[in-house]
């Protein structure tokens, strides 16, 4: 295990050995530090300190799907393990709504085929990951609108119209200015005035 300066990234000795499951069992047996988020992206374990700055943007954000489907309506997580596409992908997205009629699978654990929307909030030491393999098995599982929210660069990006391990469409916003996704599968207006920088 190395610790780095923001998060913690444990690399798999042997890439086929063990399962997802088997590695966040042994997560859950760790003395993973209170406010920390375990991931695993492309088989190495990512542990992201979750700071006043994420919550506050993934808050907004929660908000905003709130008031356009309703609270009891839609089904929306934050933080909750989906597996994804690609080489041991066990993501906890920031914010991940799922379709109506959504269901979990035999393990009970939710499907990336019901979900339709995805929002990650960057931390500057995982940021790779949003940008780099979590964007390609997001767009592989078909996940119909990406968004990725930056504290450090106060911009959002919306990526739509997934093709194979990418988006065809890319919308870059500012903060303080509404991200439009109402043309979208999504539908959805997200006001980013009170998003907080870094």
């Amino acid at each position: 295990m190395t610790i780095l300066e923001d998060r913690i990234e444990i690399k798999m000795a042997d890439e086929n050995a063990e399962c997802l499951d088997q590695w966040f069992e042994r997560l859950e047996r760790m003395p993973v530090p209170e406010g920390y988020k375990a991931e695993i992206v492309g088989g190495s374990v990512f542990m992201t300190p979750q700071r006043d700055i994420h919550w506050e943007t993934i808050r907004e954000i929660l908000w905003a799907l709130e008031d356009h489907f309703g609270r009891r309506r839609t089904r929306v997580f934050t933080d909750v393990r989906i597996d994804f596409p690609g080489f041991q992908n066990g993501f906890c997205p920031d914010v991940a709504k799922l379709r109506e009629g959504a269901t979990k699978d035999e393990r009970g654990r939710w499907r990336h085929e019901d979900v339709d929307f995805v929002a990650e909030v960057i931390s500057k030491g995982t940021a790779h990951n949003d940008y780099g393999p979590k964007k390609a098995a997001y767009a592989l599982a078909g996940v119909p609108v990406y968004l990725i929210a930056n504290p450090y660069q106060g911009r959002c990006h919306v990526y739509t119209e997934p093709k194979e391990d990418s988006y065809a469409c890319e919308l870059r916003v500012n903060y303080g200015t509404d991200v439009d996704m109402t043309t979208t599968a999504l539908g959805l207006l997200v006001k980013t005035a009170h998003f907080p920088r870094d």
